[in-house]
């Protein structure tokens, strides 16, 4: 239950968010919100008192928003900040004296080494592709955040933007396409990566993503710095 509640909240809250923007409901708005605080306070259910007073000034704020009628600004942040945080992450990763991303995973699952002498570049090549994918996906949802009408950033700060957008459209492109569109690059490169170094067998899609979840906690936090200089 631990393992699937997570889960199941993550996705809740695309539909949820979307269902309240093409409804103007402000319930599917703050039900969504709260699946959102609940899965930020996931982490720290290891100190039940941080938890505890996170969720309480998280709801506290929740039920400021909905009085006001805002409860579905919280709700324009995620696709921003998700795509945002990962895409620098890449980009990070491409900075001089560090090891490509892509380049860092397929060496953690095949104990440290490259087994085709192209991989490097073509995991500095998909790193840098990912990195400019997300953040662009991170500048699009905002955009179509400040524009969307009614109740976008702009007009709920009460300024007349140049030109608005539909918010269903914001919503469509911001909770279903924009998840849509990294699901569909994400598999499709696999399939070509699969093709183009069939030596590299995971066991499949699955016994991939498997093994990258294995990776862990560590493997994401570390610095690839050292890695990047070591090559």
């Amino acid at each position: 239950m631990s393992r699937l509640l997570p889960v199941a909240l993550a996705l809740a809250f695309p539909l949820l968010a979307h269902a309240s923007a093409v409804t103007a409901s402000l319930q599917l708005a703050t039900a969504a919100v709260a699946c959102l605080l609940i899965l930020v306070c996931l982490p720290l259910r290891a100190k039940p008192a941080l938890a505890l007073a996170f969720f309480a000034a998280g709801a506290a704020v929740l039920a400021l928003l909905y009085a006001s009628g805002h409860a579905h600004l919280p709700l324009m942040l995620p696709p921003v900040l998700f795509n945002l945080a990962i895409g620098l992450y890449f980009a990070r990763s491409l900075a001089p004296g560090r090891m490509p991303l892509i380049e860092r995973i397929v060496r953690a699952l095949n104990d440290g080494q490259v087994h085709d002498p192209a991989v490097p570049a073509y995991a500095r090549a998909w790193t840098r592709a990912w990195a400019s994918i997300l953040l662009g996906l991170a500048a699009v949802n905002a955009v179509l955040g400040l524009l969307a009408a009614p109740k976008g950033v702009l007009l709920s700060l009460g300024v007349a933007p140049p030109l608005t957008v539909p918010l269903a459209l914001w919503s469509l492109f911001a909770n279903l396409l924009n998840y849509l569109i990294v699901a569909v690059v994400f598999v499709g490169e696999y399939v070509y990566r699969s093709r183009r170094f069939p030596h590299s067998d995971y066991g499949g899609f699955l016994g991939f993503m498997k093994r990258v979840g294995r990776l862990g906690p560590a493997f994401w936090r570390g610095s690839d710095a050292a890695a990047g200089s070591n090559r």
